[in-house]
């Protein structure tokens, strides 16, 4: 009995962990210090490096969730427009969304700086085979410029402004979209 109280606690402890971490990421990014965020989740700080030895086993495991999201909506995305979406509208809402969670979430940004890790290989790959289904779907579509490919669109992210105001994040988005467009 004793020990599986031990597994209650240590899943409801990593739970709180994870939820803070999300939250201080999202608000201060990856650089948010282990004890803000063991504070936090409302355990010692020792508690935490039981459940990630290295803050970068944290940051990672945040990032992650932040990407599986993202590869997530990639995968709707693309199969909306496999099933007849417009591919031009829903390229322009895939784009406004990831840019408006990157400037809401720090993560987000930063997760454009993994791209290429082997560690996030597999919802990569996942993401990549969506996009460039939704990508050719565009450039048949008439929508984008036929050398435009997927990786293209981890410019989006890495170069986005997000610390400017929503209406500047449009307009970058709309030059940034119109640069992609057929000639």
């Amino acid at each position: 009995m004793a020990s599986q109280q031990r597994r209650s606690d240590a899943v409801r402890n990593r739970s709180r962990i994870m939820a803070a971490a999300r939250e201080q990421i999202v608000e201060h990014g990856p650089e948010v210090s282990m004890a803000t965020i063991a504070d936090a989740a409302g355990v010692a700080v020792g508690t935490l490096y039981r459940n990630f030895p290295r803050k970068i086993d944290l940051v990672n495991a945040v990032i992650t969730e932040h990407i599986e999201q993202i590869m997530d909506d990639i995968q709707r995305t693309s199969a909306r427009v496999a099933d007849g979406a417009p591919a031009g509208e829903e390229l322009r809402g895939l784009a406004r969304r990831i840019l408006d969670e990157a400037a809401r979430n720090h993560a987000v940004k930063s997760a454009a700086g993994f791209i290429g890790d082997p560690g996030y290989a597999d919802a990569e790959q996942r993401a990549m085979r969506s996009l460039t289904a939704m990508v050719q779907a565009c450039i048949e579509a008439g929508v984008l410029a036929s050398d435009v490919g997927p990786a293209d669109f981890q410019l989006l992210v890495a170069t986005a402004p997000v610390d400017q105001p929503e209406p500047a994040r449009q307009r970058w988005l709309d030059i940034f979209l119109a640069g992609l467009a057929p000639r």
